[in-house]
């Protein structure tokens, strides 16, 4: 790997690459990849960015407000100082339709999304990227002033890649896009491949605008927070065939693309697909989310055992307590254990612990 140059607020860079691409290759230096972040001062605090600002603030501010954040954050072991960009989970879709924008209610805090706007197929195709569109520019611009001043300081990330059949769900909605699964599957098949070519556009775009390749961190997973996954949270809705006809296909492009992979996979009802992801081409850890009610990734060993069993990776989240439970559960080569602690100290002390009993 070409090693990254220097970043200001994660001085131990080189060392933390060197284990993300041990990690990749299926090794191990002394200790499996802890992602532990912490605020070097508690006292100071500085106030979150919400999509609303990105949206419509001014960007300058919002960019000092990030770095003010990152300087004030221990980034321990594999943990990189990163800013993620993101308008909100639809911007592919809105990106892609002439005058699209997103939809709020004062009752979701700040979340947002896209309204449906697909009523036929056969007018709507084919999906492409509006490159004249406000808020693609918007974005563009973003990531360009971003790259500028966080130079030689902290990461970019890649966009909220809600891409594929994530796309397709955005534009048409979840109840009429899995009937046309059903009615008229060839339509899907030529959304699917107008979606699979956006994908490519959007991130080349973004990847060029943000200067990603030119300081060698792309073989960095980027930061225990903001982290580029792939994902389709439709798939939940489909069945394992429709999976291997639309969605598997299309995520091990992505992943062609992306190269270092973690697959965002969302819920309980998605776990109909664990034997097809797990046979997957270039998804290399799986992140489960076991969604509300359903416990912590400490909950869920047995899957995780199996994702290991079955030659993936997996990304837990959970207290250091439930870190330090799940290590002497998991293959150390395959893990990549994320959580926070109260004071520097204390993340210090974890990744001791981890040396000390790997």
């Amino acid at each position: 790997m070409k090693q990254p140059y220097p970043l200001a607020f994660k001085p131990d860079l080189n060392g933390a690459a060197n284990r993300w691409e041990a990690y990749y290759r299926g090794e191990m230096i002394d200790r499996p990849v802890v992602c532990v972040s912490a605020p070097k001062d508690p006292s100071k605090q500085v106030k979150g960015i919400t999509y609303r600002e990105k949206q419509f603030g001014d960007l300058d501010e919002i960019i000092s407000r990030a770095l003010e954040a990152a300087e004030n954050t221990f980034y321990g072991g594999e943990s990189i100082p990163a800013f993620w960009p993101s308008f909100g989970c639809d911007e592919v879709a809105v990106f892609t339709v002439t005058g699209g924008k997103f939809a709020w209610s004062d009752e979701s805090g700040d979340t947002c999304w896209s309204e449906p706007c697909v009523d036929v197929w056969e007018k709507s195709l084919p999906i492409t990227l509006k490159r004249d569109h406000p808020l693609w520019q918007r974005m563009l611009t973003f990531y360009r002033k971003a790259a500028e001043r966080m130079a030689g300081k902290m990461l970019l990330t890649p966009l909220d890649l809600h891409t594929n059949m994530d796309l397709l769900l955005a534009l048409r909605g979840s109840e009429r896009l899995c009937m046309d699964c059903i009615e008229q599957p060839e339509m899907i098949d030529r959304a699917m491949a107008d979606a699979r070519r956006v994908f490519r556009e959007v991130w080349s775009a973004t990847a060029k605008a943000g200067r990603m390749d030119e300081f060698g961190y792309t073989n960095l997973m980027y930061s225990m927070e903001g982290v580029s996954y792939l994902q389709c949270d439709f798939s939940c809705m489909i069945s394992p065939a429709m999976f291997r006809r639309w969605v598997l296909p299309a995520l091990e492009e992505e992943a062609s693309i992306v190269k270092h992979v973690v697959y965002h996979w969302d819920g309980p009802g998605a776990l109909v697909h664990t034997a097809d992801l797990l046979a997957s081409k270039g998804l290399h850890t799986m992140s489960y989310v076991p969604g509300t009610g359903h416990g912590g990734h400490v909950n869920h060993l047995d899957l995780l055992k199996r994702v290991q069993a079955g030659g993936k990776a997996v990304q837990v989240w959970g207290t250091p307590d439930e870190m330090k439970t799940l290590h002497r559960e998991l293959k150390p080569e395959k893990v990549v254990y994320c959580t926070n602690t109260k004071t520097q100290a204390e993340a210090e002390e974890l990744l001791k612990w981890f040396v000390k009993n790997t």
